[in-house]
């Protein structure tokens, strides 16, 4: 993508942000701030740059394609975003995660197999969320010549995304020029069950079960007596509708306890490291985030973490972690992470060497961090110290600095500390050690 058009793009989505924003001051269209935007086919992600400045934290994806490296960009600024395609699998993220989806001119072809696209966003929208479309099709009586395109074909194409989003009972709420905003009614079930309704709800036990599953075109109906989220910031420490509606091993009590020991945890870590909570780290990922109480009471401006769900975890808790308006992604960590390399400037790692005992090598899983990680970067592992002995042996020759600590309730604990810095060095010429 040439210079120009970058500019030209980046200046669109300010737009759209700026339309957005207007909508949310001007008409109160939200009962609560928007708190967790998906943005599909992203680009640099300067719609995500933007609204991180305004408390809206943006979960962006787009593919390597012919505009090269666009994620790696979007990261590079410091903003949320993975490598990924709205293709045939689900998208890694739990249903009712998001409060916003937006697609500016993201070339996605919603009105093909059967709505089976826009049946997914629908998925992971929640109750009463919005759903931003910019770009072609919409405003096509202005642009069907310049998109080289009949006028019968634009126009068969909006109104077939238009009788999607009705049978998906969304409503449009605002269109003018290039955007159109529907919203997800907020008993979109009772909806579907009026009748003479034909829509085609999803059989399945987990709507959340989505690891290298299928898209489906069947609507995913929302659970019954579902409860409605704390406005923010309340809604980081609150108890998450998820857990209050019951989660398999998670109770209130579980999860006043974690929040309590993640507290203590990350105290330690700032104690160590007096880096962690200044402007030093902004890309962080959270390697088996459990509830997600190491990225809420970090407590770091101007940071972000990604915290991942690990697909052979014994709970399922992504769920969880967007409901207390944090972002996070499903990873299978046997297999390389949706990201290019030197992408996170901090990696917490907490028991992730013992869950993938004997599932894979310990050594595939260190070069996939050091991969991710920029030089200079931290890495802060908690395991069981037979593990982080192994772990230290192998960081040493990848170049690793390291330091083994005891557990904050003294040396009698077999679980321990390894923090990690990945020094910065290059290979010679000849491609030996320097």
């Amino acid at each position: 993508m040439s210079s120009i058009s970058q500019e030209a793009g980046q200046c669109f989505q300010m737009e759209q942000a700026l339309t957005l924003m207007n909508l949310h001051q001007s008409f109160h269209l939200l009962m609560a701030p928007l708190g967790l935007h998906l943005t599909l086919d992203a680009g640099v992600a300067s719609w995500g740059a933007y609204l991180m400045d305004r408390n809206i934290l943006t979960m962006s994806f787009a593919p390597r394609d012919s505009h090269e490296a666009q994620v790696q960009f979007a990261l590079e600024r410091g903003v949320p975003a993975v490598i990924g395609v709205l293709g045939t699998m689900k998208l890694p993220y739990p249903s009712r995660s998001f409060d916003m989806a937006h697609c500016s001119r993201c070339l996605i072809p919603w009105k093909s197999n059967d709505g089976m696209y826009m049946m997914e966003v629908d998925r992971v929208l929640r109750p009463g969320g919005y759903w931003i479309l910019s770009g072609p099709p919409i405003n096509w009586k202005k642009y069907y010549k310049t998109w080289q395109r009949s006028k019968q074909d634009s126009e068969e194409e909006q109104n077939r995304i238009e009788n999607i989003a009705e049978m998906l009972c969304w409503n449009k709420i605002y269109e003018k020029e290039d955007t159109v905003i529907w919203q997800k009614k907020a008993n979109s079930n009772a909806c579907h069950n009026k009748n003479g309704r034909t829509s085609k709800m999803c059989n399945v036990q987990d709507a959340d079960d989505i690891w290298y599953k299928k898209m489906e075109t069947c609507i995913t109906p929302i659970p019954e007596g579902a409860q409605q989220l704390q406005k923010f910031p309340q809604r980081l420490f609150a108890v998450p509708p998820r857990i209050l509606e019951g989660t398999p091993g998670v109770t209130e009590e579980v999860y006043e306890e974690d929040k309590k020991l993640w507290k203590k945890h990350v105290d330690t870590y700032k104690r160590v490291n007096k880096l962690i909570g200044k402007s030093r780290y902004r890309n962080i990922m959270d390697m088996n985030a459990g509830l997600g109480s190491f990225a809420a009471v970090l407590d770091s401006p101007g940071s972000w973490v990604m915290n991942v769900v690990p697909t052979i975890s014994e709970r399922n808790t992504l769920g969880i972690i967007y409901e207390r308006g944090l972002i996070g992604i499903y990873h299978d960590w046997c297999e390389a992470f949706s990201t290019y390399p030197r992408t996170y400037d901090l990696i917490h790692a907490s028991g992730v060497f013992s869950l993938y005992e004997n599932k894979c090598d310990l050594e595939d899983i260190l070069l996939e961090m050091d991969r991710i990680l920029r030089p200079e970067g931290a890495v802060i592992l908690r395991d069981n110290v037979e593990v982080l002995n192994k772990v230290r042996s192998t960081v040493t020759g990848m170049r690793w600095k390291s330091k083994l600590l005891d557990h904050e309730d003294g040396p009698l604990v077999p679980e321990k500390l390894l923090i990690a810095v990945k020094t910065y060095w290059v290979g010679s010429k000849e491609g030996s050690s320097p």
